[in-house]
């Protein structure tokens, strides 16, 4: 098979990508947003994964229209997981659509108010995005009138042929989706296809097989585990939260190398989670390891100092020269 993302088959002022013939994706800055269901589908017959960052609505509503027809709604939404990122527009979507929202059991304490999700580790991914990510929100939100907890038998709501997979490590509850028939792989942030650490990473979209992204994954173990179990599934395409979509030889080889290797080329070599897990039931977080050192909130405090001391600066400067 031919070695490629899927950026060719782009909409080509939508940012849309066709991963199949029911599935297309839907590029917002960072993060993907997913489509399941036949174009010009009914009412009640596809489905939506994710749902982007906050202030995509419309444009992920758009979109649906565009795809589905007038006034088209899914029959439900369906989370890989619950970081601000891939639930943006959820409560507008939810509310806009009246539809239920399913996760698993362990992702809805996230998502019903009842816990936050663990501090993120800027300290790992040694990018301009893994930096940032100590002003990303960690905060839950609470859906509880329409989040459901997946069904227990692995099958997914209003998705045919599709079974949903635990692949927990960037979160608890994370999960992947995966449709035997023609071996597609929504695989969420379980490993994703750009460095998601790096801004020019992001901004020059270079499809590569590459792991969860490390500054809000906190149990590396488990993510190591997850990694494996996707890779062992043998996919022949892979669609995640964050990169183009892949398939053919390249993505299959590199998701091999991956979990082959992934204590080599994946595990940060010290971080917060790195040797000690953040620890979670049911009723969200239980306990987190200490922060590590972390030289940059030493820059910025200094950043910040200068900038105070330059803002008091200005105002005396200004008040002594009106009081002359």
């Amino acid at each position: 098979m031919e070695d490629k993302s899927l950026r060719e088959r782009s909409h080509p002022s939508r940012g849309v990508l066709q991963v199949a013939p029911d599935v297309a994706c839907l590029q917002i800055v960072m993060v993907n947003v997913y489509f399941v269901g036949e174009p010009k589908a009914r009412d009640g017959s596809w489905v939506m994964i994710d749902a982007g960052l906050s202030g995509s609505a419309r444009r992920i509503a758009r979109t649906a229209e565009e795809r589905f027809g007038k006034g088209a709604k899914p029959a439900a939404i369906l989370l890989t997981h619950g970081h601000f990122d891939h639930v943006g527009a959820l409560r507008e979507l939810a509310t806009l659509w009246d539809v239920p929202v399913y996760a698993h059991e362990l992702e809805l304490p996230y998502l019903t108010g009842r816990s936050d999700y663990p501090p993120p580790d800027p300290t790992v991914g040694g990018g301009a995005v893994a930096l940032m990510s100590r002003f990303f929100p960690r905060g839950g939100i609470d859906l509880s009138a329409r989040v459901r907890t997946l069904p227990a038998d692995g099958t997914v709501p209003a998705m045919t042929g599709w079974s949903w997979i635990h692949t927990p490590g960037h979160t608890p509850g994370h999960i992947s989706l995966f449709r035997e028939a023609d071996r597609l792989l929504v695989a969420g942030d379980a490993f994703v296809t750009v460095k998601q650490e790096s801004a020019l990473a992001v901004l020059t979209q270079l499809p590569e097989v590459h792991r969860p992204p490390a500054y809000f994954t906190t149990d590396w173990e488990a993510a190591r585990r997850s990694v494996q179990i996707l890779a062992d599934l043998r996919p022949l395409a892979a669609a995640t939260g964050h990169g183009l979509p892949m398939h053919g030889e390249q993505m299959e080889q590199e998701l091999q190398a991956l979990a082959r290797d992934f204590d080599r080329v994946a595990l940060p070599a010290r971080g917060r989670y790195v040797r000690q897990p953040a620890v979670a039931d049911a009723g969200g977080v239980v306990a987190v390891p200490p922060p590590v050192p972390d030289p940059m909130s030493k820059v910025l405090a200094g950043i910040g100092l200068a900038t105070l001391t330059a803002v008091v600066a200005m105002a005396l400067w200004r008040l002594n020269n009106r009081n002359r």
